[in-house]
């Protein structure tokens, strides 16, 4: 199960205290800012995207949503979101769950610039009832984030 991947890794580090589990769902970022107790925006999200073969992941703020014509800029092709049944084989995490953490090992990360508003956010930990608070710095370190980009409307 993918929550047990995330744990061990921030077990790892340290840092297993700063995963939350809840008896809610946090499968939706309204659902999970509800649970939390926090904006909607606070949330970050991880969005799936498919470059050929190739998955990509985009963490943005809870209420941004993709520029289809920034992303094309950026990764000269139109973003493709990976359909939601496959989304496990190639991330490592089911939807509801997914989370840049313990992924599978062919798998970029990129963080995008609405997130540099926050000292803190709270992505998802593996799980659809599970988040992690980070502060940005961390989100970064922790994601092996390849680069900022600015991907989002």
């Amino acid at each position: 199960m993918a929550i047990e991947k995330v744990t061990q890794y921030f077990e790892s580090y340290g840092l297993l205290d700063r995963i939350v589990e809840f008896d809610v769902s946090c499968a939706t970022v309204e659902k999970a800012a509800e649970a939390i107790g926090c904006k909607a925006e606070r949330i970050a999200k991880s969005m799936t995207f498919l470059q050929g073969e190739k998955p990509v992941m985009i963490i943005a703020a809870g209420d941004m949503k993709i520029d289809n014509k920034k992303y094309k800029d950026q990764f000269q092709q139109k973003s493709k979101m990976i359909p939601y049944e496959i989304v496990e084989t190639y991330i490592g995490h089911a939807p509801g769950g997914v989370c840049p953490f313990a992924v599978n090992e062919d798998v970029e990360i990129f963080m995008d610039i609405s997130l540099k508003r926050f000292d803190t956010v709270f992505p998802a930990a593996g799980s659809s009832n599970s988040v992690v608070k980070l502060s940005v710095q961390e989100l970064e370190l922790f994601s092996k984030n390849k680069s900022w980009v600015d991907v989002c409307k």
